[in-house]
């Protein structure tokens, strides 16, 4: 299994190879970079032979880390869609979460006051369109360049918002709605805020733009966990349904909690 990804802007045309091979018992993970045309540089992600889930996951990860930074499949190298501000302030920040254990996983499934969602390996990214523009922020609330797809998506929906979710290769998973139309929705319930969010995704054609399903029972709750282990995903996300959204990392608990497989 491989891949190559490309990167193309300005004067920057870099190449990225990825592959997974056996070797011995077991599977390693290569890479090779550099300038397109010229010899690359190449190196291991497995010092010794893994088991072949332990090394897709490596293999995976890396191929999302770099198709996060605007490498493609395609051979054009067609890059992120940036902005004029690229990197400027914007002043809003994203709600995060507080990692938990097992035990309170296990409490919080049967917890009605909480809901669950799928945990992405991904980036966290807030998307805002205003003035007929997409543009994608950072957890630090700094604007950033996104893939061109999804920008596209999201200048497709009707008036100006800002939702939360996570970015991954070309498509955003949207789970928040922040702002409408001049309004301000964070504080406001998760369960109201959410409600929203249907119906301004069908609003207009974005294919790049997903949302992102929730449990609200324990049946559901249980079901989605299993079919999420048994697929090797990153983990899952509780909120709590009466919770305003709050930017920032609280010292401590808070409404929005992860758990990591």
């Amino acid at each position: 299994m491989n891949i190559t990804l490309y990167y193309r802007e300005g004067s920057s045309d870099k190449v990225y190879q990825v592959s997974l091979e056996p070797k011995g018992d077991g599977f390693i993970v290569n890479f090779a970079f550099g300038r397109r045309g010229s010899t690359l540089n190449t190196g291991t992600k497995t010092s010794s032979p893994l088991d072949y889930e332990t090394a897709k996951k490596i293999y995976d990860k890396l191929v999302l880390e770099k198709t996060a930074k605007g490498y493609t499949p395609g051979q054009d190298g067609t890059p992120y869609q940036h902005t004029d501000n690229e990197q400027r302030s914007t002043g809003i920040l994203p709600q995060l979460l507080k990692p938990i254990e097992e035990q309170e996983m296990q409490r919080l499934l049967n917890d009605a006051e909480h809901c669950m969602q799928e945990k992405f390996d991904g980036k966290r990214v807030l998307l805002r369109k205003q003035n007929g523009q997409a543009v994608g922020i950072n957890r630090k609330g700094l604007s950033i360049g996104l893939p061109s797809s999804i920008i596209h998506s999201a200048e497709q929906l009707r008036g100006e918002f800002i939702l939360d979710g996570e970015c991954v290769a070309d498509v955003f998973y949207v789970f928040d709605l922040l702002e409408q139309d001049g309004k301000d929705l964070r504080p406001l319930p998760y369960g109201e805020r959410g409600v929203g969010l249907p119906n301004l995704l069908a609003t207009g054609p974005a294919p790049h733009l997903e949302l992102v399903p929730t449990a609200f029972f324990r049946t559901e709750k249980k079901r989605m966990l299993d079919l999420l282990r048994e697929s090797n995903k990153e983990g899952v996300v509780f909120k709590r349904l009466d919770a305003p959204y709050i930017p920032g990392r609280p010292n401590s608990g808070g409404p929005q909690l992860k758990y990591k497989f």
